[in-house]
């Protein structure tokens, strides 16, 4: 306790960290006053029975912040610029110069491969604001729309998502932690008092032993995430001596830390912005119901909801699939080996170079698998409780923990470190 007061201490203390702080504060406060800002012509009794009914959109408020709960002007929140990711680590799979761009130049190249996820998130915040203007104004939400005021509206939502994903990047640079996973953080929180009065208007005396059954799968699900994610398979490594001059250099050893979790919580979100896909097109369609086909392809695509068994079957695979994706994309055992290599470092009874390289992979494989049934079985837990208890909103939970436990785990590293770094 003494410990965690004198860093606190000396985050205030310390000029630099502390203008960080409150340069997230700053950026977190904008991006609520943004919210609280609607766009015009909305009918708020029929947005109230529409979000109250439709647990689809209850998920897609998750990446607009909270934005959706008034229709704010950064309703797509930060959902667009997470697909365009998606797609971009995508092709660095199919296309060798990506690739290329992303491992082997370095910064640079990772600055260039960020500028063109900036781009091709302007044509998906384009897309998806069309679809999602459209979808409310067939729900009668948005009424007395001119064609100027739909072009309007449009050009609106799409500067919001820019806007909220710049301020993300601004946070990532000048702030403490990621941006864009500190906003959806900051969304899932603020929407915490009105879950809890919700929860005060139909407590039920009767239910008391249903409400402790959740307090205790929710600290077990902590526990858990938090455990997964600070595990570690440590790896030796020894630095062969070397001899220049009249003194000897090397020798010593330490080792190479492969995390269990090594891809965090991007496969959660990567999985749900896949899932929202369906949806979001069964919605857009749902409003052509005068065709017979396009009406049955709707109702196909509406019926795959988060209630359904496929629903659950697809996210649990779609996280597991994208653990491994994300880190076979972010970790390189072969540039690993090489740079043990370069640097006389070699691991115990494992010969240099593409047997190094080998062993890195096939142990981060097994430990991944472990992470990866982990995320996938929490991903689907709050499904399978609300298929056992029915109560609904439960089906948001575990998304939204895992989510939040992962990056205030994350937040408090990067303060960590930062602190760390002032103390030496």
């Amino acid at each position: 306790m003494e410990t965690f007061f004198s860093k606190i201490k000396l985050i205030w203390t310390d000029i630099t960290l502390r203008k960080r702080v409150l340069f997230v504060l700053l950026a977190l406060v904008l991006f609520r006053l943004l919210a609280a800002i609607p766009i015009p012509n909305i009918d708020n009794v029929e947005l109230n029975r529409f979000l109250s009914s439709d647990q689809f959109f209850g998920i897609l408020n998750i990446f607009s912040g909270g934005g959706l709960t008034n229709l704010s002007i950064i309703m797509l929140g930060v959902g667009p610029y997470i697909t365009s990711s998606i797609i971009m680590q995508l092709l660095t799979i199919m296309v060798p110069a990506l690739k290329r761009i992303y491992h082997e130049e370095g910064e640079a190249g990772r600055k260039k491969f960020t500028q063109y996820s900036r781009l091709l998130t302007i044509p998906l915040a384009a897309i998806q604001g069309f679809a999602l203007l459209a979808v409310l104004e067939s729900k009668n939400i948005l009424v007395n729309l001119s064609a100027f005021d739909k072009i309007t509206d449009l050009i609106i939502v799409i500067a919001g998502s820019i806007l909220l994903t710049w301020i993300g990047e601004l946070v990532s640079e000048f702030g403490i932690g990621n941006g864009v996973s500190l906003i959806i953080f900051a969304g899932i929180v603020s929407r915490l008092p009105a879950e809890i009065n919700q929860m005060i208007f139909t407590f039920d005396v009767s239910q008391i032993p249903l409400y402790l059954m959740f307090i205790v799968v929710g600290v077990l699900v902590i526990a858990g995430i938090v455990l997964v994610t600070e595990s570690e398979r440590p790896i030796p490594v020894t630095y062969a001596k070397r001899v220049r001059g009249m003194k000897m250099y090397g020798g010593g050893s330490t080792y190479l830390p492969l995390r269990v979790n090594q891809a965090g919580v991007i496969p959660i979100i990567f999985a749900l912005s896949i899932l929202l896909f369906p949806q979001m097109i069964g919605t857009f369609l749902s409003r052509f119901s005068g065709n017979a086909i396009l009406s049955n392809i709707s109702h196909t695509l509406m019926s795959f909801s988060q209630t359904s068994l496929l629903y659950a079957v697809l996210y649990f695979i779609l996280v597991f699939l994208f653990t491994y994706f994300y880190t076979a994309v972010t970790f390189d055992p072969e540039a690993l080996s090489t740079n043990l290599q370069k640097n006389g470092a070699f691991i115990p009874g494992i010969r240099p170079g593409a047997s190094t390289s080998d062993y890195i992979s096939k142990v981060l494989s097994r430990i991944t698998l472990l992470g990866a049934i982990f995320l996938g079985f929490i991903a689907i837990l709050p499904l399978i409780m609300q298929s056992l208890t029915g109560i609904t909103a439960i089906a948001l939970g575990g998304t939204s923990i895992l989510i939040v436990v992962s990056v205030v785990l994350d937040l408090i590293k990067k303060v960590d470190a930062q602190v760390s770094m002032r103390e030496y």
